[in-house]
């Protein structure tokens, strides 16, 4: 079914919703990753005995190179995790916002609702649980679930779908990096690309978060910069009968 040009023939289906934790289930625009971002360089300093300066351009490159810092840290020095992502997972959670609207259309999804994320089970704990958005999910899946393999290493996919029993041809997956979804559209996902209209070219390339251009990619099946609305447009393609699941806010699809 379109509505307001957009086609939500890819939810037909579908009934389990996969989706990232960070600048995915609150906007990029709340920044607070530049929290985490700090206190890994940080860690990383600490740990090398490095000034930050250099401390900050080798997570950057571990980033670039291993899809995180911490797995640069375990494979390039012997790191042990678990220190390392408790440190960097205490933060300040006021700047997240609470909405009420968000967690009534996650929550209206038919099936299945599960958080697969990069950093800590404990952290996506922490968020979703300040976000009052814990209810509405049935699971939870953190770094740690996948032996420490992130997203878009193809182990860790398979760990995640394995772990959560996920059929790919039956779930729709949510993220603000375009190249985490390529293995999963790959798999059979149907791919959302949860974009932000903020102005990132302070960030390394890897780590910006979704812009319109991304929507070209042929892995992104949706691109949307309001994830609330997005959710409302699909309970009214899933239910075109229910005039209470709200209006279209999406942006745009190389569906439309």
């Amino acid at each position: 079914m379109s509505i307001n040009g957009l086609d939500f023939s890819g939810m037909d289906g579908r009934d389990i919703w996969v989706f990232d934790l960070d600048n995915t289930l609150y906007p990029a625009e709340c920044d607070l990753f530049a929290q985490i971002d700090t206190r890994m360089t940080d860690f990383v300093a600490r740990f090398l005995r490095m000034d930050r300066a250099e401390a900050r351009a080798l997570q950057k490159q571990y980033y670039a190179e291993h899809g995180t810092t911490l797995k640069g840290m375990m494979t390039m020095h012997g790191m042990a995790p678990e220190e390392f992502l408790d440190h960097v997972h205490e933060i300040d959670l006021s700047p997240l916002p609470v909405k009420a609207d968000l967690c009534d259309a996650i929550g209206a999804l038919p099936g299945r609702k599960l958080v697969y994320t990069n950093g800590s089970r404990r952290h996506a704990e922490r968020v979703t649980e300040y976000m009052e958005l814990h209810t509405v999910f049935d699971g939870l899946f953190g770094i740690e679930d996948s032996t420490y393999h992130p997203k878009p290493a193809q182990a860790a996919y398979d760990a995640f779908c394995q772990h959560h029993d996920v059929d790919p041809a039956r779930a729709v997956f949510f993220e603000d990096l375009e190249r985490n979804l390529k293995p999963a559209h790959a798999m059979g996902f149907t791919t959302v690309l949860v974009g932000s209209a903020k102005d990132w070219s302070h960030e390394p390339v890897e780590a910006r978060p979704a812009g319109p251009g991304d929507a070209d990619h042929p892995h992104v099946d949706y691109l949307t910069n309001d994830l609330t609305g997005f959710l409302q447009g699909v309970l009214r393609g899933l239910r075109p009968e229910d005039e209470t699941a709200g209006d279209l806010l999406a942006g745009p699809s190389k569906n439309s």
